[in-house]
């Protein structure tokens, strides 16, 4: 049975043994005069039962799937006669990768060798085998379990206090396993950037204003002198970034304040869900109109007043971005506004204040923290916008502040970077990790000082 079947399979085990769980807690209580006497409600009993079917089975079944295949390789692979193993291990991740084709069928067995035709036909064995075996362990496991927890229901049991430490170890997992991602990404992007820096001046890249990573593939290779300065590119991605937020955050913000503070009920129905559409468009689509439409506007335009523009600019993709991210600033806006209690409003324009005094002065300081995430949020989504760019403003790394020439930004200098046949130990490829961590920084940077001002408001507000 495959993963998922399981999957599907222990649900249903769960709902049974929550079921059975709560009719024997309501059956030992029958006698004592109802659940008044029990130690904790049905609710929990059930749902330690539940627990005891489930949990065990999930440990069973990752600590299975972690080892199996490493087994079953490793099985295969001693079957074979030494003459024919491979000794490197890039040899036997081939080899295995031949048997794999030829145990799934895509590679015929008399086009290969007997020797790796009969792993291969070991190899389906060991699968199925594997596969039945699993089914019948993981079933075994959630059954005892549940039956364990069935068994253990007494009134004087204190199972609310065992769900709730259940509970608070699997959401301490839970947030142990965001922050241990957390790191590793971190991890990950700061070694392979000490690799880079090791064959790139830091200061170079820092402060360059070049870039062309282009390394030599051989020694007599023209022009094969790579640039690596990463000020054009941060450049860029702020220019694009600063256009999209300065569309985004007006727009967004009086978009908020209108429908939560002046719009009827109805239009308020009507014109939030229909504002909120815009986060659902796919960004290729918004890079189809800001290629297709707002580019050769901006142009003809500009042509039309004597203005030089390019084809490809950062006005353009910066105006489609701007578009695409005024969802994030305005539905957080409007929540948030909507959350400062009333009383206040009407404590305000019980003391004389206007309407729009008692928005400036009153709801939008209350709201400021809730604003300044959704500002953050729409910032992060602009910096890390790439198709946008990619379709609207180009690939060329140009130092300037012109919002009418071609620029790019650090995310589609990433993906160039990490896509083709280019050696991973090659400086142009350790490059992308540079820019992440760069970018990173930045965005770290950015977050603190917001922080910094929420904090500063919320404790003036308080």
């Amino acid at each position: 049975m495959q993963t998922g079947n399981l999957l599907l399979l222990l649900v249903a085990m769960v709902a049974a043994a929550y079921y059975i769980g709560w009719q024997r807690s309501l059956a030992q209580a029958r006698p004592l005069g109802g659940i008044r006497h029990l130690e904790s409600l049905p609710f929990y009993y059930a749902m330690r039962a539940a627990l005891w079917c489930a949990i065990p089975a999930l440990v069973v079944l990752g600590a299975w799937l972690i080892f199996d295949d490493a087994i079953i390789r490793s099985t295969v692979m001693m079957s074979l006669p030494e003459e024919i193993r491979p000794a490197s291990e890039g040899g036997r991740s081939l080899l295995l990768s031949q048997i794999q084709n030829v145990a799934s069928g895509a590679l015929a067995t008399d086009s290969v060798r007997p020797e790796i035709a009969g792993a291969a036909e070991l190899l389906r064995g060991l699968r199925g085998t594997n596969t039945m075996a699993l089914t019948v362990v993981f079933i075994v496991v959630a059954m005892l379990g549940g039956a364990w927890g069935w068994l253990k229901i007494a009134p004087q049991m204190r199972a609310r206090q065992q769900v709730e430490k259940i509970l608070r170890v699997l959401f301490m997992l839970c947030a142990l396993v965001a922050i241990m991602t957390t790191v590793g990404i971190v991890m990950s992007v700061l070694f392979e950037s000490i690799r880079f820096f090791g064959q790139v001046s830091p200061v170079d890249f820092l402060f360059g204003t070049q870039w062309s990573p282009q390394t030599a593939l051989r020694a007599d290779q023209v022009a094969s002198a790579g640039a690596f300065g990463a000020i054009p590119l941060f450049m860029g991605t702020l220019l694009i970034s600063a256009i999209a937020l300065l569309v985004a955050v007006p727009v967004g913000l009086m978009s908020a304040i209108y429908l939560a503070e002046y719009a009827h009920a109805k239009v308020r129905a009507v014109a939030k869900p229909l504002l909120e559409i815009l986060a659902g468009v796919p960004t290729v689509v918004y890079g189809f109109f800001a290629a297709l439409t707002v580019a050769p506007f901006i142009r003809d335009v500009g042509e039309s007043i004597g203005l030089d523009v390019a084809s490809e600019s950062a006005l353009a993709a910066g105006l489609v971005m701007g578009v695409m991210i005024i969802p994030f600033v305005s539905s957080i806006s409007d929540d948030v506004i909507t959350a400062v209690p009333q009383v206040m409003r009407d404590g305000s324009l019980g003391l004389g204040a206007t309407k729009s005094e008692t928005i400036r002065k009153v709801v939008f300081p209350a709201a400021l923290p809730g604003i300044m995430g959704g500002i953050l949020l729409a910032a992060s989504r602009a910096i890390g916008e790439t198709m946008i760019v990619v379709m609207a403003a180009g690939l060329a790394a140009n130092l300037t502040v012109n919002p009418l020439e071609a620029v790019t930004t650090v995310t589609v200098q990433i993906v160039t970077l990490l896509t083709g046949d280019q050696e991973f130990d090659s400086a142009k490829t350790l490059a992308a990790f540079a820019l992440g961590l760069m970018l990173f920084i930045t965005t770290l940077v950015l977050n603190v000082v917001a922080l910094h001002i929420v904090k500063k408001y919320r404790e003036q507000y308080e």
